[in-house]
């Protein structure tokens, strides 16, 4: 079980720190991501991170203004986000896969938090 965190509303070049964690499972069983869907979009990919934390990997779309990490000893995954712009306001959902390698496909990932919202104002 996936318990997504942090979403509210924050203005144009703010910051949020999204927080998944795990439950019933170790977080480090799996490869980690982070999803979003904006209203009348489909959900696209964000960020990923290895079991161990090793290793990530992002959407361009976000690259360099946000940092996926984990804490496999809280079973928790964090999405920090900087300088938010208005088009980063969506849904955010963390899941989880079952592999080793990071992926973008979000039919590779097998459970699946409830979301947080996060919305940016301009």
């Amino acid at each position: 079980q996936l318990q997504a965190s942090g979403g509210g509303l924050v203005q144009a070049g703010g910051s949020l720190r999204l927080s998944c964690a795990a439950s019933r499972r170790p977080a480090s069983n799996y490869v980690m991501g982070w999803f979003r869907q904006a209203p009348g979009k489909e959900r696209e990919f964000v960020a990923a991170i290895i079991r161990n934390g090793g290793s990530t990997y992002y959407a361009d779309s976000v690259k360099g203004r946000c940092t996926i990490s984990r804490d496999n000893v809280k079973n928790t995954v964090y999405l920090q986000m900087n300088s938010l712009k208005p088009e980063d306001t969506a849904v955010y959902y963390c899941a989880a896969e079952n592999g080793y390698r990071l992926t973008a496909e979000i039919k590779q990932y097998d459970y699946w938090g409830q979301g947080t919202l996060v919305t940016v104002s301009s």
